[in-house]
């Protein structure tokens, strides 16, 4: 049997990073993890290919190379997604679909031969008994959450790897929290389901085995969801692994805020080689977080719990949020005030979405104010229902939000801040300068210091960087380059 996995483009977002990217002369920010796994999980004697279309061309010939195209993607995919079916279709090749944005709507794709939905360690297996059988179902489903046991350690030698900026692995699947826009509980449960120490090695070893050195993004939606095996297991065991080998990877990963209670998880963390966290802090607004369910922001100060992490040797990326019900104009200056005085560099500001699953969706659609599917890209202006505030002072409200905190103004300002605030871990790491760092700096130079307008706040960051805070200059070049991404993508909302 062959099977071509594809993975569908993705459009220029907040987290493509495709404006950044050019800098270091990479063509994706991360791989494709779940068709990596998927494909492990496919017997052995099968021929196999991946073709990420972030990174490759998908040609007709590929597509007729296969007895079967395997295709996953999320909502931001969709447009892609059906392109690919489509061309299948014309080409009368097969398609087997799944992952998250099949598992909560599959009814709206045509042109699929089997939906594979849920997580696939219960219903792939089931369907590779069927196609044996001659008998493959139209779909198949799960209503229970595998152990993560049974997972597989992907297939790194499908990947071109030289081509991304980072890797991905998976440490955990589920959130103990339950916040209403989020669709993550609807996916994956509310128990965080872990591997074991010894598994997650296991991958790593394969991955550092594989030649891959640099960072790695643990794609877990809350990473802390099981604190006392983080403590016990994981964590003592990946400080040992990345003490051993001198740090070869650099670890990102998503948090909740609650992180910042415990400075000893912390210290772990950042002892492990974790050096970047995402977190969710949504908005300043106490009745928007006691709207939506955010239980864990609520009782806190979240700029000081920002600060935390920063100091202890974390570099907090945010995302926020515009357009809950309990907002009032005086959110978008109270938003603006947050991002600035917290130091969050990275803060993606979307307007809130109703994604499929979601409660959130329930509500709204039983209010009778959804109006669409979303699309998957909470920072391209776009509303999928009615919001209670007028929508124009939304939407020229959140405008003004983004030109402010991405103008070179406030956003070197920012960046400023956040030298002053970060503490820079004494990790005893290897230290190599590949000839992309070389080349990005010099490019940054060009692009930021010399063409682009406005040039005066690069070359200003980039003296009080190297006079203040010289161990951190590396950082402050990379915030610049992502800032021009940044500013990019604001210009099409």
């Amino acid at each position: 049997m062959k099977i071509l996995l594809i993975y569908p483009k993705i459009p220029n977002t907040f987290w493509s990073f495709k404006n950044a990217l050019k800098f270091i002369s990479k063509k994706s920010s991360e791989p494709p993890l779940g068709l990596l796994t998927v494909a492990a999980m496919l017997p052995e004697n099968w021929e196999k290919k991946l073709i990420d279309m972030n990174v490759s061309d998908l040609k007709d010939r590929d597509i007729q190379w296969a007895d079967y195209v395997f295709i996953s993607g999320m909502e931001v995919h969709i447009k892609s997604f059906k392109n690919v079916v489509r061309r299948c279709n014309t080409l009368g090749v097969k398609v087997v679909a799944g992952g998250p944005m099949c598992t909560l709507n599959h009814k709206q794709f045509l042109g699929v031969d089997h939906f594979v939905l849920d997580e696939a360690e219960f219903t792939l297996p089931q369907f590779l008994k069927d196609l044996e059988q001659g008998t493959p179902k139209y779909v198949y489903r799960s209503d229970h959450f595998p152990d993560l046991a049974t997972s597989p350690v992907p297939l790194w030698h499908l990947l071109e790897k030289k081509k991304y900026a980072s890797m991905s692995m998976q440490y955990s699947r589920g959130c103990p929290y339950d916040c209403e826009f989020c669709n993550i509980t609807v996916l994956n449960g509310r128990n965080p389901r872990v591997k074991s120490g010894d598994q997650f090695i296991a991958e790593l070893s394969a991955l550092y085995n594989a030649g891959w050195r640099g960072q790695v993004f643990i794609v877990d939606d809350n990473f802390i969801g099981n604190k006392r095996m983080l403590k016990t297991d994981l964590l003592p065991k990946l400080i040992d692994w990345s003490k051993s080998r001198k740090y070869p990877f650099s670890f990102i990963t998503e948090v909740s805020i609650n992180l910042s209670d415990d400075e000893k998880l912390v210290t772990m963390m950042v002892e492990a080689g974790i050096s970047k966290v995402f977190v969710g802090i949504e908005t300043p607004n106490y009745e928007s977080l006691k709207g939506c369910n955010k239980t864990q922001n609520v009782g806190r100060n979240l700029v000081e719990s920002v600060k935390k992490l920063q100091h202890w040797g974390l570099i907090v990326h945010g995302g926020f949020i515009i357009g809950f019900d309990e907002d009032s104009p005086r959110i978008f200056d109270d938003q603006i005030n947050f991002i600035q005085k917290s130091g969050i560099v990275t803060a993606m500001v979307g307007l809130l979405t109703a994604l499929t699953g979601t409660r959130l969706f329930s509500r709204l659609k039983k209010e009778d104010r959804l109006l669409e599917t979303s699309t998957g890209d909470n920072m391209d202006g776009s509303l999928n229902f009615i919001p209670k505030m007028n929508y124009q002072k939304l939407i020229q409200g959140y405008k003004k939000v983004l030109t402010t905190i991405y103008s070179q103004k406030e956003y070197y300002k920012r960046v400023k801040t956040f030298l002053k605030e970060y503490n820079l871990p004494s990790l005893k790491t290897v230290m190599h300068i590949s000839w992309n760092e070389i080349m990005a700096l010099l490019k940054s130079v060009w692009f930021l210091g010399i063409l682009e307008p406005g040039r005066l706040y690069y070359w200003k960051l980039m003296v009080y960087s190297l006079f203040r805070h010289p161990a951190k200059f590396p950082l402050a070049v990379t915030m610049a380059i992502y800032g021009f991404h940044f500013r990019r993508i604001i210009e099409t909302v």
